[in-house]
């Protein structure tokens, strides 16, 4: 679960971003507490306005983002953008500790972080392929969020705690200290040890040879709008919890607590997601159908208590979805354009609150919170449901008859399907599991450095070989059963020669 610490810079890496993970989660839940209750009355739409600030410069400055962190030194880079967001918070904390903050500040304060997040954030995500390589990439990847989610766990309650005793000021001041840990962990690191990837050629726009790249792979477009849906409409936590939080009469304290409980279903779910050898994207499309599921569940809950409790639910379902998909995009997207992929997948990600967090927040304020959480839950199913009929367009994904389990259906590939609909009675490759269908005769790339993009739950599904009954029915069972094993090996003979694919905050 631990492989990728073996090696001395990513240890040093862990530990720095851990430190400046609590530091952020203590500055982005006072920043919340601050608009909500000290700048405006319990204002839910001035929470949504400050997050598409915030949140909005990664979608519009994606192009150049991509660019700068394909053509230049990603440590270089961190350590200018670490050294900007720690001066930033520095600012606004004195801002608050001398009575003279402003509504417009914190918004000033959200742009400008913002901007320098557009670069730090896709950075931060394919640094850690310079750090680490091969089977240990997707460990990595679980890891990161497993820091991040540890953090997070740890900073919300922390900064309840310090509003409380000391004042939402002096909370940024220590989040400005947390940073002097990752500019350290930067600077320390054995630079000879770092694994050197080849640069984009200097040709063409970098836009639009990131979107034509990602045009040109349809289980990456399918993941990106599932990445939006979520990250618009479902990932607005501090909307949620705050509201939530102020609905049932709580104060600070209590709204910190929320967003550390929600850290345990986070953390459980980026340890898990260590676990597993690769990123897989049938996990990418459950995971949407029960964030679905959770958040519905959380806006029926009667009690702060219950609530609190269903939240674990919430953070335990998005990690897994997220974690998923980044880990999966990085692997299979090629090293030249990874820089430039992987800033359009934060951009969706983070930029999609520039509409999701003021309608969400809209919602909040003429409706309630609990429909709010309402409008996240239509979002994930509708997610879910997108991975689903991407399976059945471009995989050939079928609910089929069983014969040999009376009234029992299951999911197969489409020549499957023809096969168990002709009568066959075979061993079906599916029994009502996705994963029965998707792992089947997969092969297993995880040792590789780069594995094919084509290969990670797409690889063909082969029925056992039929013997022969001359015409009738027999013939017709034959017959499909050959059209899916001839495709099946001229499938699998394809991707092996395609592209060499491979290489978070």
């Amino acid at each position: 679960m631990f492989r990728s610490l073996s090696g001395f810079n990513y240890r040093v890496w862990f530990i720095g971003a851990l430190v400046s993970n609590v530091g952020g989660w203590m500055q982005s839940t006072t920043q919340d507490w601050v608009v909500l209750t000290e700048l405006t009355h319990n204002n839910a739409a001035a929470v949504g306005a400050t997050m598409a600030l915030q949140f909005g410069p990664q979608l519009v400055l994606v192009p150049i983002t991509g660019a700068v962190i394909d053509r230049f030194d990603r440590r270089k880079v961190l350590l200018v953008t670490q050294s900007v967001l720690m001066l930033l918070a520095v600012g606004l904390g004195l801002l608050l500790l001398g009575g003279h903050a402003q509504l417009w500040h914190v918004y000033g304060f959200a742009l400008a972080l913002g901007i320098t997040s557009a670069f730090d954030a896709p950075a931060r995500q394919t640094f850690v392929s310079d750090l680490v390589s091969g089977p240990n990439a997707s460990n990595a990847v679980a890891l990161n969020a497993a820091s991040f989610n540890a953090a997070r766990l740890i900073g919300p309650a922390v900064a309840g705690g310090l509003i409380v005793l000391v004042g939402s000021g002096w909370v940024f001041m220590i989040n400005a200290l947390t940073f002097v840990a990752m500019l350290v962990a930067l600077l320390v690191m054995r630079r000879r040890e770092l694994i050197v990837h080849p640069r984009a050629p200097r040709t063409g726009n970098a836009l639009v040879q990131g979107f034509r790249y990602v045009g040109g792979r349809s289980d990456l477009v399918v993941v990106l709008v599932i990445v939006f849906l979520v990250g618009a409409f479902c990932m607005n936590f501090p909307i949620f919890s705050s509201t939530m939080a102020v609905m049932f009469g709580k104060g600070a304290g209590e709204y910190g607590v929320l967003s550390s409980i929600l850290a345990i279903g986070s953390l459980t779910a980026a340890l898990l997601a260590a676990r597993r050898a690769r990123a897989r994207l049938r996990v990418v499309f459950l995971s949407a159908g029960a964030l679905g599921a959770a958040s519905l569940i959380a806006a029926f809950m009667p009690t702060y208590e219950t609530f609190a409790a269903s939240t674990i639910l919430i953070g335990f379902s998005t990690v897994t979805l997220l974690t998923t998909a980044n880990g999966y995009v990085q692997t299979t997207t090629a090293p030249e354009v990874r820089g430039r992929v992987m800033a359009l997948y934060v951009a969706i990600l983070m930029g999609g609150t520039l509409i999701g967090a003021p309608t969400v927040g809209w919602v909040a304020d003429a409706a309630g919170p609990r429909w709010a959480l309402g409008v996240a839950s239509v979002a994930a199913f509708a997610a879910l449901a997108v991975g689903v009929v991407w399976l059945m367009v471009a995989r050939g994904l079928r609910v089929a008859h069983m014969p040999q389990r009376r009234w029992r259906f299951g999911l197969a590939w489409a020549a499957s399907a023809e096969a168990i609909a002709d009568g066959d009675r075979v061993a079906a490759p599916a029994t009502g599991s996705l994963g029965a269908i998707t792992d089947r005769d997969e092969p297993d790339y995880s040792d590789d450095v780069d594995f094919s993009d084509e290969v990670a739950m797409t690889s063909p599904i082969r029925l056992p070989k039929l013997a022969g009954h001359g015409g009738g029915h027999g013939g017709r069972r034959a017959d499909a059963a050959g059209r899916a094993d001839a495709s099946g090996r001229a499938d699998a003979a394809g991707p092996a020669r395609d592209e060499p694919a491979s290489r978070p905050r």
